[in-house]
């Protein structure tokens, strides 16, 4: 069997000499050479007494390597009475995007919350509009640094965590043999050497609006009817982070007792974390349930049967003129008031921002969340941004 395979070389492959036609590698592989030069590979078959036939690349795009790699699995498929064409057909090359898509559903059981789906769907969707509906093996260089960028420098951190996404999918594509050579997104010998070094970038903190403004903020916030300003004016009153609220389900919600209960698997420390509503957080809780679109999302997207955007909110920011602000910036306006204007201990912000306090043998002495002393944090936050008055 081994005098029948393998009858190519690199060095015959490669040569200009090769007659036109198709020359056995063996195990019905053949490089065909076309009349003008050019040169791909076939693997045949026969299936029910007919002689069966299919491309499947150029050489050398796909080296010989590769292309009796793939001929095995073919040889497979036939023994074990399977169709290469209809299978190929069915793993037909997708665009960057779909590409994207399918990385995404193979991730998500390693994903401990929503936080992670959305922020990887977000940066692989509005920022990579150029590219996603380009076959995921046209992706190149010059495509990966026009989506770069434009942010790079003005979203150092974005832009770092979006490349590494970008050479995850394309990394996906290869293994599932709809491109081949380097990835075009590695940092490391490539795009080391166009775009600046991270390290040399502008980390910083998430731009945080300054908590006496906040409260003017909110009340434009009210005049907006989108369900983008009811989520957002909710994440400030919670102090929740972005990810907590869009992913907010009906049965996390006991409105008798003004209780928010977000489950471990939402949450980044992985442990249940309850956020007593004030008197406002209730009322928009109840409004919406009143008039609920959604049997599951409190905050539904334009498909009900999903949530809002995770984009939503910011942009919302964006159209209201306050873009130099970030969402998540509310949580550290929210500490800062704490911690400058009231007298709650610290240990007590520090729980309702669901942050751990101390360590582990302290946590473990410490069971209860003060839950009751957390509400008249929150309602003390929720009367100063309505008032705009000096919590005690």
């Amino acid at each position: 069997m081994a005098r029948t395979l393998q009858k190519l070389s690199d060095a015959k492959a490669k040569s200009d000499s090769l007659k036109h036609g198709r020359h056995s590698d063996g195990g019905g592989l053949y490089l065909n050479v076309s009349p003008s030069g050019s040169k791909s590979w076939l693997f045949m078959w026969v299936r029910n007494g007919k002689r069966r036939e299919m491309g499947f690349g150029a050489y050398p795009a796909i080296t010989l390597a590769s292309a009796r790699k793939r001929a095995g699995e073919y040889r497979a498929a036939v023994a074990e009475g399977r169709d290469p064409i209809a299978e190929k057909a069915k793993e037909a090359e997708p665009s960057f995007g779909e590409c994207a898509d399918k990385l995404l559903a193979s991730m998500e059981p390693s994903w401990r919350n929503d936080k992670h789906r959305a922020q990887w769907r977000m940066t692989l969707t509005e920022y990579c509009g150029t590219i996603r509906s380009k076959k995921v093996s046209e992706v190149g260089t010059d495509e990966v640094l026009e989506v770069l960028l434009p942010i790079w420098s003005t979203k150092p951190e974005t832009a770092s965590r979006l490349r590494g996404r970008i050479e995850r999918v394309l990394d996906y594509a290869k293994a599932k043999g709809w491109r081949t050579g380097e990835n075009p997104a590695l940092w490391r010998g490539h795009l080391k050497n166009v775009l600046p070094a991270r390290q040399k970038l502008s980390r910083g903190h998430h731009a945080a609006m300054p908590y006496v403004e906040v409260p003017a903020f909110l009340k434009r916030l009210r005049n907006a009817e989108a369900m983008a300003a009811r989520a957002l004016e909710f994440l400030i009153l919670t102090a929740a982070r972005s990810g907590e609220v869009y992913g907010a389900e009906w049965s996390e919600f006991d409105l008798d007792k003004g209780m928010w209960i977000i489950p471990a698997g939402r949450m980044k420390a992985a442990a249940e974390h309850r956020v007593p509503l004030s008197a406002r957080a209730l009322a928009i809780v109840k409004s919406l349930h009143e008039s609920r679109v959604s049997k599951k999302y409190v905050f539904p997207g334009q498909r009900t049967d999903c949530p809002l955007s995770s984009s939503a909110m910011e942009m919302l920011m964006r159209r209201m003129k306050v873009d130099a602000y970030t969402v998540h910036g509310f949580r550290s306006a929210f500490r800062d008031w704490a911690g400058d204007e009231t007298g709650f201990p610290r240990e007590i912000a520090e729980a309702a921002l669901a942050h751990r306090v101390g360590d582990a043998t302290e946590r473990a002495y410490r069971r209860a969340d003060a839950v009751e002393r957390r509400r008249k944090l929150m309602t003390a936050w929720a009367e100063f941004l309505n008032k705009r008055g000096i919590a005690h």
